[in-house]
């Protein structure tokens, strides 16, 4: 199947070119911006549209420096410590998942602090919403025809314009869009729509995420100057989200632990 014509750039405005990867950030915080809206005008929500925008654009801020660190240190580190301004140079691309949820977890600490809220308050209210945004962002991955999968035979296997080799690989990046995205939404969404102990939501954002990635690692192709870290199976992405579920796991049993003995982290 042959990768779709689709111009990275959505539109030009004189010499400033707009990409659509760009465009999908912006639509991913808008639609947690709506949503998050949606549920503070439920009853008894404690949350008023200030708060919520606030929280929104410390999840933005958390992401777009979070994502960058986390890209630059952990999968460039080399380049980074040959030329360390390149952590700087945004305009070339590259954010990192993983980096932008310290970010984001780092944004509610101060979220929260600066509203008196506690932490898990606040990150129970927002995690529901990200999924979207994971969602809008592998669809920009696909949009660039970046982060593509492993050679495949599979009917829906593309061939994209942007591998040296032309040949025919999973769509990894619509694998992950459904998973992290679409699914992983739906479940948070269900799940917090009833009160829960504190820190289950983001303890189960945790283990939804950190097992879907973890799926689609096996189809994703690994980073070119990284690879496989060990046994020909292994990747970077694994490495680093299969903490997640066991955290995720932890934090869930913590969560509801502490609601039997009536404790509110």
């Amino acid at each position: 199947m042959e990768f779709p014509q689709i111009d990275p750039v959505a539109f030009a405005l004189g010499p400033l070119k707009v990409h659509w990867y760009g465009l999908m950030y912006m639509f991913g915080f808008a639609a947690a911006w709506l949503l998050g809206m949606y549920r503070a005008k439920q009853p008894h929500s404690g949350w008023t549209k200030d708060q919520v925008g606030d929280l929104v654009f410390y999840g933005a801020m958390g992401v777009i420096v979070g994502g960058r660190l986390g890209y630059v240190f952990f999968y460039n580190i080399d380049k980074f410590l040959a030329d360390p301004l390149w952590l700087f140079a945004v305009w070339t691309g590259g954010m990192s998942f993983h980096g932008g949820a310290i970010g984001v977890l780092v944004a509610f600490w101060l979220f929260a602090r600066k509203t008196g809220k506690r932490y898990f308050q606040v990150a129970d209210f927002m995690v529901p919403m990200v999924p979207i945004g994971l969602a809008t962002g592998r669809f920009g991955n696909f949009m660039n025809a970046e982060l593509w999968g492993r050679a495949s035979d599979a009917p829906w296997a593309m061939v994209f314009p942007t591998d040296p080799l032309q040949i025919a690989r999973h769509p990894s990046q619509l694998y992950e869009m459904m998973l992290e995205g679409v699914v992983l939404f739906l479940v948070l969404w269900v799940y917090s729509a009833k009160p829960r102990p504190a820190g289950a939501v983001t303890a189960l954002f945790g283990i939804g995420y950190g097992c879907a990635r973890t799926f689609v690692e096996f189809f994703r192709e690994p980073d070119a100057h990284i690879g496989y870290l060990a046994g020909g199976w292994l990747t970077m992405g694994m490495l680093l989200s299969i903490p997640m579920i066991i955290l995720g796991i932890a934090m869930l049993v913590w969560a509801y632990r502490n609601d039997e003995r009536g404790v509110k982290p």
